[in-house]
């Protein structure tokens, strides 16, 4: 036998698997007993190796559905051939120095470099086309000549990575030299070496494996490397790229929302492996950009003031930083580092003169900007003088432009977060009805002209032009109950209460109104509040008072208003309420609003509700009642399903349903504790009803940290306890066997981290209750941000309510489908795309889509079929009330949101304050 088939020994196979053979003969000859122990020696117990966990992997698909009218739609998603499935990409590792051998870290800079490498070195290269990433990686079809190649480059006046122009400061093409030192421009060309290595091999028959639904590494990175092209190829049109998404200089895609913001409407595009194959998912995306043009336009729209001298200076030179500008009459690009101390007319600089002194040295001069500018570039100012300059040197070196010279660059992003007013405004004009956007996406693959793209050639890669057809479904809305047990079929995904009482209706007493200073009819609201109470089945007793806010106060904080308000209440009342209506003096975003829901359910145990009246009439006011009516206990409808209980798999079995969600601070907010929020059913075999269990945790974390924290041996602290405990009080001392867990906000690469760190959370928290209870779980992840899109081929409304998807454009191999549950009334629908993970119940396919449609039903607040399910929708409003509280608390002067110092050392997060036991079993966040 080779000697290289034996190891220790033992003879192996050519795969390295022992023999049978040996093992058997291993097996048959008895071992030898062991030693005695000494009588001095007390033996340690060996510790055994850690087994290693099986990991929990997305489960196969087991079937499509087949319920539900046929109906034929079209996708946005385009078809793509590739030919050449034999080729290989080459990844090589990109690294760039300058010429003293510092390494580049300046972005934007890369693809510049690597640009003028191709164009130089064209015959060392042979002629190859890359894909560059921008910053480390390049991609070739097939492989460069060598293994390492270097380059050196030059690359004339870096001042910016868009930058095209060279004249100079005066506009002729030889600049002196003082003037040159003078404005300190970095003039002279860069050298930069390049290192190309190689660093791995991707073959193309990975993208076939994955559309066999063999997902690995390989068919990842494969699918990396086309969409690395698409955004080469969108670079060098002068597209602004953002992940995956490209914007064209096209002022007619910019609309104005305000503030100096734009929306900019440009293109997702990316490939994807679906069951139909390899196919080029495009949609229509929208970005904010800066407004170009003059810096001084931008900072009075900005800051909404009349004029230049009205600004704050202060809030300038924040917004201004970092933002790139051209200066006239040079179009010379830089980035605005920061704002002069004095205005134009008095900020002085140091001037070099032509001429020198007697001891040769050149003479010097102090001056202002504005002189300067004025008379020796003879450059007249209109405006500038008395305002401040704009810097665009480095903090010890500045160098002066005078504002009226300084345009903004386009295409330059936003990235803090929009108000209110920008957000609806930015809403309001990005919709596009549904033959909109399809004509809109057409026109955007002429545009890109994918098909000459000499990579994607090489690839023998081609992009079909028309929209792909798929088999959808329209599952029939859900039979609803409401009061008296009446019948109640919603039509178009759509019902009112006119004329109908509630399934469940409470009385509403010991209650009282508060106004905060609006202006209101508040004994004509109570009247009609009491009458459309009667008309639904809710008796509304009188309330105990009408309490105005003290006129001197109005002005006060925010927390003094609300302190001086429960004053009031506490003087005015025989006791304490059991609900409080609450009149807001603004309607969006009122800063009342946090320390006053705080104040209710942590302080005082009081259901609430905020109104801030415009229009009341009777469709406002049965809005009102609904909430009311969940919010104190009561249920407006109930499915039928529900109510007889026949749920598939759900009603004969205790089944619990939790909805989780995190929402973070917005994207300027690094600092902000993000907010983990879990609904869970009660009362089963309810499905419409959920109490909220609500922590921080630290910022931008996805996956919720608390589900399971043990602080002891018989403490859990963890948010499933408490869900656990409140189902099995609730729901006749059951525990469930069955835990269906829809889970919001995460993408596919997560999905690994939900099946195995938060179920394992969960597993833990059932286990420290009762070691010996397993449930069955089902997980499902719901995401909403995606870019699939479905329209009607020969109509111009959205598909219609309930329109499902299982086939063609779900994953290869994986459980998914897409489900339009609500009807899209303006824009275009977006599905959203269910991924069933884990299904250990056992759900066949229709039943487990027609839960996940009846739980688009079971929304207290609406009278509409909603997009995605209830304890998800529920979730994410438990999660932005409470983070209400974060914000003021964030503003108030006791704030520990920085993480102040205890005893216990430094607290990385804030926590919330506990609700009080009646509003914490409560549906509050209704």
């Amino acid at each position: 036998m080779d000697l290289s088939e034996e190891k220790n020994g033992v003879p192996q196979e050519k795969n390295g698997a022992p023999e049978a053979q040996a093992e058997a003969e291993a097996e048959a000859e008895p071992l030898p007993p062991p030693p005695p122990i000494p009588t001095n020696v007390t033996p340690i117990k060996a510790e055994s190796e850690p087994v290693k966990k099986r990991l929990r992997v997305p489960m196969a698909r087991r079937g499509l559905g087949t319920k539900g009218q046929k109906i034929q739609v079209l996708t946005n998603h385009f078809k793509v051939a590739v030919k050449n499935v034999d080729g290989q990409f080459f990844h090589y590792s990109v690294a760039l120095f300058y010429e003293d051998g510092r390494p580049v870290d300046g972005k934007g800079i890369g693809r510049r470099v690597l640009d003028r490498v191709q164009e130089t070195y064209d015959t060392e290269l042979a002629g190859k086309e890359f894909a560059y990433d921008g910053e480390k990686s390049l991609f070739t079809v097939g492989p460069l000549p060598r293994n390492k190649l270097e380059f050196t480059v030059v690359l004339e006046d870096v001042t910016s990575n868009r930058n095209n122009a060279k004249s100079s400061p005066g506009g002729d093409d030889s600049p002196n030299d003082g003037d040159r030192k003078r404005l300190r421009r970095p003039y002279q060309s860069k050298t930069f070496k390049v290192e190309i290595s190689y660093a791995a091999k991707i073959p193309m028959q990975a993208i076939g494996n994955a559309l066999r639904g063999q997902e690995s590494e390989n068919s990842q990175e494969a699918l990396r490397v086309l969409d690395i092209i698409l955004r080469q190829h969108a670079s060098k049109q002068g597209c602004l790229l953002v992940r995956q998404s490209y914007f064209h200089n096209e002022p007619r895609n910019f609309t104005d929302v305000g503030g100096g913001v734009l929306g900019c409407r440009g293109f997702h595009s990316s490939f994807r492996t679906t069951q139909g194959g390899l196919s080029l998912n495009i949609d229509v995306s929208t970005t904010m950009i800066i407004q170009p043009g003059a810096v001084v336009d931008f900072l009075i729209a900005n800051q909404n003031v009349r004029d230049p001298y009205s600004l704050d200076w202060v809030k300038a030179k924040r917004m201004l930083k970092n933002l790139r500008v051209k200066t006239s009459p040079t179009n010379q690009e830089y980035k605005i580092t920061g704002l002069s101390e004095k205005p134009c007319k008095e900020q002085m600089f140091s001037l070099k003169q032509k001429n020198k002194d007697d001891d040769g040295e050149v003479q010097t001069i102090e001056v202002t900007v504005y002189d300067y500018f004025v008379n020796y570039r003879n450059i007249e100012l209109r405006y500038s003088g008395d305002l401040p300059c704009i810097n665009v040197g480095k903090p010890k070196r500045p160098t002066y432009f005078p504002l009226e010279l300084c345009s903004l660059v386009s295409l330059q992003r936003y990235t803090k977060a929009l108000t209110n007013l920008q957000r609806a405004s930015l809403v309001e004009k990005s919709r596009q009805k549904p033959q909109e956007r399809m004509s809109t996406l057409t026109t955007a693959l002429k545009i890109n002209n994918y098909d000459d793209e000499p990579l994607l050639r090489s690839c023998g890669i081609t992009i079909n032009r028309n929209f792909t057809e798929v088999d959808g479904r329209v599952l029939p809305a859900p039979r609803l109950k409401v009061g008296n047990g009446e019948d109640f079929f919603p039509r178009n995904g759509r019902w009112n209460f006119n004329n109908k009482r509630l399934a469940q209706p409470i009385k509403i007493e010991k209650w009282a109104l508060v106004n905060f200073s609006a202006r209101c009819d508040m004994r004509g609201l109570v009247r009609d509040f009491i009458k459309c109470g009667e008309m639904k089945g809710i008796q509304v007793e009188p309330p105990f008072e009408v309490i105005e806010e003290n006129p001197q106060f109005r002005r006060a904080p925010p927390l003094v208003r609300v302190e001086k308000m429960f004053e009031e209440i506490q003087s005015k009342l025989p006791g304490a309420p059991k609900f409080l209506m609450c009149i807001l003096p603004e309607r969006k975003n009122c800063d009342l609003y946090g320390p006053w829901k705080k104040k209710n359910l942590a302080d005082f145990d009081i259901v609430t509700q905020c109104l801030a009246p415009t229009r009341v009439n009777d469709q406002y006011l049965t809005n009102l009642l609904l909430k009311v009516n969940a919010k104190l206990g009561g249920l407006n409808s109930v499915l039928a399903v529900e109510h007889s209980p026949s749920i598939p798999m759900v009603s004969k079995v205790p089944t619990l349903i939790l909805g989780m969600d995190v929402s973070h601070g917005s994207p300027g907010q690094s600092d902000i504790p993000s907010i983990a929020a879990v609904v869970s059913s009660r009362q089963w075999p309810l499905i419409s009803k959920y109490k909220a269990s609500v922590r921080t945790q630290s910022p931008k974390l996805e996956m919720i940290d608390s589900l399971y924290k043990r602080v002891s041996d018989t403490e859990d602290e963890g948010i499933i306890r408490e869900a656990l405990l409140d189902f099995y009080v609730s729901s006749g001392k059951r525990k469930p066997d069955q835990i269906i867990i829809f889970r919001d906000g995460v993408s596919e690469s997560q999905f690994n981290q939900v099946l195995n760190i938060e179920l394992d959370q969960i597993i833990e928290a059932c286990k420290f209750l009762d070691e010996k209870w397993s449930p069955k779980f089902v997980v499902i992840v719901a995401q909403k941000n995606h870019h699939t899109k479905f329209f009607q081929p020969n109509a111009p409304e959205n598909v219609p309510p309930g329109t499902i998807i299982d086939n063609k454009v779900g994953h290869p191999k994986n459980n998914d489908f897409y489900l339009c549950a609500h009807a899209g009334m303006i824009g275009t629908t977006r599905p959203t795309h269910y991924h069933v993970l884990l299904d250990e119940v056992g759900f066949s396919p229709d039943d487990l889509q027609e839960l996940v449609h009846s739980l688009s039903y079971v929304y207290q607040r609406s009278t509409t079929a909603i997009s995605v399910v209830a304890p998800i929708c529920y979730a994410h409003l438990a999660a932005t009330q409470l983070g209400q509280w974060m914000k003021f608390e964030d503003t108030s002067d006791t704030s520990s949101s920085h993480g102040g110092v205890s005893h216990a050392g430094s607290i990385p997060v804030p926590q919330l304050p506990r609700l009080k036991e009646n509003v914490c079993n409560s549906m509050f966040f209704c």
